[in-house]
């Protein structure tokens, strides 16, 4: 493709699409081939919109030609997760039950991404309801890296997607874990927004006080890019922020080094929870940090144990009004995990729900302390490298909040946090870490992994050719 591939960078492209070496609708066709080629043994789309990406790339290329530049993402292939409307294109939000529902307008996030002229490849295959299982219809997608790894959840599909080289940039939402957990297990880079930062009109929702939306690419000057053309307010959605957009690309570009930046690490915390060797990655990511000139500050993380007892009562009790119209009526149609989840949220109580309110805000209080001392928090994403999925399975069903350790707490505060790879353990399973900031701090913690990643490779590992 005349200096670009299924894994260059959003940059690269767009360099080589206005020189010249390349074109959409030359990329968009080489992606396409790349999909049919490799989709049925990962599963990772659910929906090819083939014609309607030709066709954007056609007019992307003859924009570009004429002198209309919209940014960044013009011309780019990209995918959405299902739980996004597009107009005339199914969106099933993983469920048996909506196979057959197409929207009749745009979420938000997609009008904003087609305004920014990015191409629409399709939509991506994600869990039941975007909770913890896929459907028993709609088998889960594979791990590019090794087949009995997990993909992460629920942007299951996200995840498989963009590191396979299927996409250069994908759609992920997260309630407790959804766009860190696949990003963490399929080597990405991924963005949880600050709650509100994305609007949510149009989108599926499991938990709508938890929930964000956010990309999942291979760098994180791509999320940059993709960040900036889908946050900001939306009159749809009034729990959206008011709060000015910076230019994302921008303001990444210039920072190399980090000084008098303060990264605050509770070695106590993710210790107590990791593996060896998912604590080594993270001490590495620590000394890497320090070594382009941030303080790496020990901190006392706030002990979200009260939250955590009655958290999993109110995300459920959510989840079980959103699915009001269809569930208890039509049960038979829902895969089991699903059904429970739902029969628990039915059946929380009034106290534990509001119990659970309470830790929380006390929680975000406390955590709002230790952001008055420093920029960032270092945390792990999960305990051990990538698990398999019968690893998960046991761990979920011991103790599922528990598996959410460092994860669904910063969906209870709405802190933003940028996840990275660095590392893999001894027999190939990749690690993340997650660099975690006060609300609407994307840009500065976006900034810090790109200086990171201008100083490891681990985001340039691929799964395969």
């Amino acid at each position: 493709m005349d200096g670009v591939d299924h894994y260059s960078s959003i940059r690269a492209i767009g360099t080589a699409f206005r020189s010249g070496a390349t074109s959409p609708t030359k990329l968009t066709a080489a992606v396409l081939e790349r999909i049919t080629a490799l989709n049925p043994g990962l599963r990772a789309y659910l929906t090819v919109t083939g014609e309607l990406a030709m066709a954007q790339a056609e007019a992307a290329e003859a924009e570009l030609a004429s002198g209309r530049d919209r940014g960044p993402l013009h011309g780019v292939p990209i995918a959405l997760k299902d739980l996004a409307w597009t107009k005339g294109v199914p969106t099933s939000a993983g469920m048996a039950i909506h196979r057959e529902f197409v929207p009749d307008e745009d979420a938000t996030l997609a009008a904003r991404l087609a305004t920014a002229g990015a191409v629409l490849l399709g939509k991506l295959h994600m869990t039941e309801g975007a909770t913890l299982e896929h459907h028993p219809e709609l088998p889960e997608p594979v791990n590019p890296w090794r087949p009995d790894l997990w993909t992460g959840v629920s942007s299951s599909g996200s995840g498989a997607a963009t590191a396979a080289g299927l996409c250069y940039a994908s759609l992920g939402s997260d309630t407790g874990g959804s766009i860190r957990f696949p990003s963490a297990s399929n080597g990405l880079t991924g963005v949880k927004p600050t709650w509100g930062r994305v609007s949510r009109f149009g989108i599926c929702d499991l938990a709508p006080s938890f929930d964000t939306v956010g990309p999942m690419a291979r760098s994180a000057a791509d999320c940059a890019a993709f960040l900036s053309a889908i946050a900001g307010f939306d009159a749809k959605d009034m729990t959206s922020l008011r709060a000015p957009v910076p230019d994302y690309v921008g303001l990444i570009d210039g920072v190399s080094g980090l000084k008098g930046v303060k990264i605050g690490v509770d070695w106590d915390y993710i210790g107590a929870g990791v593996t060896p060797e998912v604590l080594a990655a993270t001490e590495r990511a620590a000394k890497c940090f320090a070594d382009l000139g941030a303080e790496i500050v020990e901190i006392a993380f706030p002990d979200p144990t009260p939250m955590f007892a009655h958290l999993l009562d109110a995300i459920e009790a959510e989840l079980a009004h959103v699915h009001l119209p269809t569930y208890p009526s039509q049960a038979n149609r829902y895969g089991p995990a699903l059904r429970d989840g739902l029969e628990r949220g039915r059946n929380a109580s009034a106290l534990a729900v509001a119990l659970g309110t309470i830790e929380r805000d006390k929680f975000k209080g406390r955590l709002r302390e230790v952001f008055s001392g420093v920029d960032a928090v270092l945390m792990a994403v999960l305990k051990q490298g990538t698990p398999t999925w019968d690893e998960v399975r046991a761990q979920v069903s011991d103790d599922m909040i528990g598996f959410m350790r460092f994860t669904a707490l910063f969906n209870a505060a709405g802190s933003p946090t940028v996840t990275a790879p660095c590392g893999f353990t001894a027999d190939g399973r990749p690690i993340g870490f997650q660099l975690v900031g006060p609300h609407l701090s994307e840009a500065k913690l976006l900034a810090a992994v790109n200086a990171y990643q201008q100083a490891t490779d681990f985001h340039l590992q691929r799964p395969f050719a």
